[in-house]
């Protein structure tokens, strides 16, 4: 333990701990320690509500500070757990909910006593020419003159006085500038502490957020097996998964309101983007600087047109949302994929496509008939026309909304990693040209996610592809509150908050 010297300008600080099976005990630091479990910590703690690293106390902008160490078990005052505190007077907290209690209070250090500065009056300088110049020469000959010439016993004598006051003034503002020094580098430093704390928050908020997506991946290829063997094997596990799943988001929304994510000065729409984000499966703390306003020029595009409000009136006035909305749910993924319906056929479910190497895709999912036959959906005697065909079972948008989430639950399940971004890229580029792609790619969320895609493979795929993902990315972004883009109409899928 540090000693403490009269002489520095950190006051100690005094600390009492007590635990249910020990009585308290005091110490006292004068310098930077660690609260922890482990005996590598300067002040140890064992007892089970203590984390192995708890919290740090440090000196900084005048005051000692406790700072959690994004420990498991918080730092709680009268019931509140916080992540900061100041020590500007006996403070009393908890290690825990039900933790050991520990006061803290800054020693307040004597002022050394200081001889009074005395500094011989001096005549004020008057406008007058006469008594100015007498002053100057008083000035030359007793202080500032050349004080190697021979001089006088009176002269002498105050010359001494007043070097003996400028040595006393030196070392008095010496002082005030090491002491000013001092704060700026506490103030530096704990702000250093603060970016450092932040920079680990923040690492360790993407790695919850990515394994909860390994966990998405999981619970994904857990249903699907479910639902093709039609027993109740696997819901145990499911709801299991589902249970873990619910703890990491809270943990995770817990970092984001540490990391003030969203208290920044972000506008409404920008806010909705990065919130988006997360529902199609990408790390609002990793998206890359230019996709907000990358995200805005698409939204500038819908806006310049009546397309927008004519499909979403359309799929409204015919209940597509309702069907949409509830099949994609019921499936575990976004409803939000609604918008893929709309950048596919502004939910026209008798709408054919080009003519392709693989024939015309048709209807309300614009499914060629190679993936409409794979997904249960009976291809018409008319395939190989550019027309309606009512023996086409694509052309059912009710069977083919139902084979369009079991695709997409495919690839969102695999090769896509839980990633909606990369769902909408492969449905548009065909799967397997892009998945050829994401499988050079590690497989793990983290490494194969749209971010990764579009930074290592953007010149491997077409604009088309990179419209369509974020014409349908923006086209959500604009249905969470239309009227707030200048839309004269609610969310079309704002009955799902009644649920």
């Amino acid at each position: 333990m540090s000693g403490y010297f009269p002489s520095s300008p950190i006051p100690a600080i005094r600390v009492r701990v007590g635990t249910a099976s020990t009585e308290a005990r005091d110490y006292r630091f004068t310098q930077t320690f660690r609260i922890g479990r482990v005996a590598e910590c300067e002040l140890c703690i064992e007892d089970p509500h203590v984390s192995r690293q708890h919290a740090t106390v440090a000196f900084a902008n005048g005051q000692w500070w406790v700072q959690d160490m994004n420990s498991a078990n918080g730092i709680w005052v009268d019931g509140q757990k916080v992540q900061t505190l100041a020590i500007s007077q006996a403070v009393s907290f908890r290690l825990g909910v039900e933790g050991p209690w520990v006061m803290m209070q800054a020693e307040v250090p004597a002022a050394a006593p200081q001889a009074p500065v005395q500094v011989p009056a001096q005549p004020q300088q008057q406008p007058v020419g006469g008594e100015t110049r007498m002053i100057a020469s008083y000035t030359e000959k007793y202080l500032t003159g050349n004080t190697d010439q021979p001089a006088g016993e009176r002269t002498m004598m105050i010359r001494k006085a007043f070097t003996k006051v400028q040595k006393k003034q030196k070392r008095k503002y010496g002082w005030v500038v090491a002491g000013l020094v001092l704060l700026l580098c506490g103030v530096g430093g704990f702000a250093w502490f603060r970016d450092q704390q932040v920079r680990k928050q923040t690492a360790m908020a993407q790695e919850l957020f990515y394994s909860m997506k390994a966990l998405d991946v999981d619970i994904a290829n857990v249903e699907r097996l479910v639902a093709e063997s039609g027993g109740p094997q696997g819901a145990e596990q499911i709801r299991k998964f589902r249970e873990r799943r619910m703890a990491m988001e809270n943990q995770y929304n817990n970092f984001l309101s540490g990391l003030k994510i969203y208290d920044r000065q972000l506008s409404e729409e920008e806010r909705l983007i990065l919130r988006m984000a997360r529902v199609f499966g990408e790390c609002e703390l990793t998206a890359p600087p230019e996709f907000i306003s990358e995200v805005q020029r698409y939204i500038g595009m819908w806006k310049s047109s009546s397309r927008y409000k004519t499909a979403v009136d359309r799929a409204v006035a015919n209940g597509y949302h309702v069907k949409i909305a509830k099949e994609f749910l019921d499936r575990g993924l976004p409803p939000q994929f609604f918008y893929l319906a709309m950048q596919e056929s502004n939910f026209d479910p008798f709408i054919s496509g080009p003519m392709t190497y693989k024939g015309h895709a048709k209807g309300m999912w614009q499914f060629i008939a190679e993936t409409g036959e794979r997904y249960g959906l009976k291809t018409g005697p008319l395939f190989e026309f550019p027309r309606p065909d009512p023996g086409d079972d694509r052309h059912n948008w009710e069977k083919a909304t139902v084979a369009a989430s079991r695709y997409i639950k495919d690839i969102y399940s695999t090769d896509a990693q839980a990633s909606g971004l990369l769902v909408m890229a492969s449905y548009n580029w065909g799967e397997h040209r892009i998945i050829k792609l994401l499988q050079t790619m590690p497989a793990n969320p983290k490494e194969r996610n749209f971010w990764q895609l579009q930074a290592k493979y953007r010149d491997k795929w077409p604009n088309e592809t990179y419209d369509y993902v974020y014409y349908i990315f923006s086209a959500a972004v604009i249905g969470e509150n239309p009227r707030l883009f200048g839309f004269p109409f609610d969310n079309p899928l704002a009955h799902l908050e009644k649920r």
